[in-house]
């Protein structure tokens, strides 16, 4: 866990995140506001987790940009401790916080779910 966490430390001051651990796994949670499930993506490679959000840009038809100061796209990667395999990541979005949860004895899939509620 000490590469993960070390990564975490690396990330920007704008991106706000907590580690939390149990006995089967770490669960990450990121805030990435404005992002949705489907607008984003997480994979896993070469031992590595990606996070790829984006935000919906959406304003009225009246008004147009004077001044841009939000991230609209951002991209993690940070290296996942080593006893997790990366095969059965679950990820949950819910009002622009994704929880990417990640088993310490991986089973084979990646899910994305958003909460209909929000």
């Amino acid at each position: 866990m000490a590469a993960l966490r070390d990564a975490l430390r690396e990330l920007p001051d704008d991106v706000f995140f907590d580690l939390l651990e149990s006995d089967d796994a770490y669960l990450l949670v990121l805030d990435v506001p404005g992002a949705s499930a489907a607008s984003i993506d997480v994979t896993v490679e070469n031992g590595r987790l990606c996070v790829e959000a984006r935000r919906e840009e959406t304003f009225p038809d009246d008004f147009e940009y004077v001044e841009e100061n939000r991230t609209v796209n951002r991209e993690l990667s940070l290296t996942m401790p080593d006893d997790v395999t990366g095969e059965a990541v679950e990820t949950a979005v819910e009002r622009g916080v994704v929880e990417v949860r990640l088993p310490k004895d991986g089973a084979t899939t990646i899910d994305v779910v958003e909460d209909e509620s929000a």
